[in-house]
């Protein structure tokens, strides 16, 4: 993993999934059972896949917003009126999954509304990101990396937030 300590963090591809399975060896040596994840879209997007299929459990995604354009800004959190999901009824240990905790706010402001809309199925509710940041108001249950200065995050998959579709067609063209 590259230095923390710099104002920003740039993750490889590389990187990024080897954080994915650090995550996933941690939560499985902790024993706990559970049966359902919960994935906060769309950063927790790729983490939850793939945690739903190391660990064979049903995947729900939960959109939520709250950076707004390029500026890097936070705006305010807004959730989707309800959870993507295959399954008849969420389970009742849920792993709550994003890539990372910034201020907080998204996985603090999370459980109450899992509590309210599916509180009846819930027993458990535990928190996984790759990175926690120590400006935030909560601490997940399980993190890769805990980053003491709080740098700016750069994943792999950033590149496609700036891109075009117009730009692949050169893509294309040369198959």
């Amino acid at each position: 993993m590259p230095d923390s300590t710099q104002s920003d963090l740039h993750v490889s591809w590389s990187d990024y999934h080897q954080s994915i399975e650090k995550l996933a060896a941690q939560i499985y040596r902790s024993d706990w059972q559970f049966n359902q994840i919960v994935c906060l879209a769309k950063g927790g997007l790729r983490v939850g896949d793939v945690l739903a299929r190391i660990f064979d459990v049903p995947l729900a995604i939960l959109s939520t917003s709250s950076y707004r354009g390029s500026s890097q800004s936070r705006s305010s959190l807004v959730f989707s009126k309800d959870l993507t999901m295959t399954s008849l009824s969420l389970g009742s240990h849920v792993l709550l999954v994003d890539d990372l905790v910034d201020s907080g706010v998204t996985l603090q402001k999370t459980i109450p509304w899992l509590d309210r809309h599916y509180g009846f199925y819930i027993e458990e509710v535990r928190t996984a990101v790759l990175w926690y940041k120590a400006c935030s108001v909560i601490k997940p249950d399980y993190y890769v990396d805990y980053l003491e200065h709080n740098p700016w995050i750069h994943q792999p998959f950033e590149k496609y937030e700036k891109m075009e579709p117009s730009e692949l067609l050169n893509l294309s063209e040369s198959d």
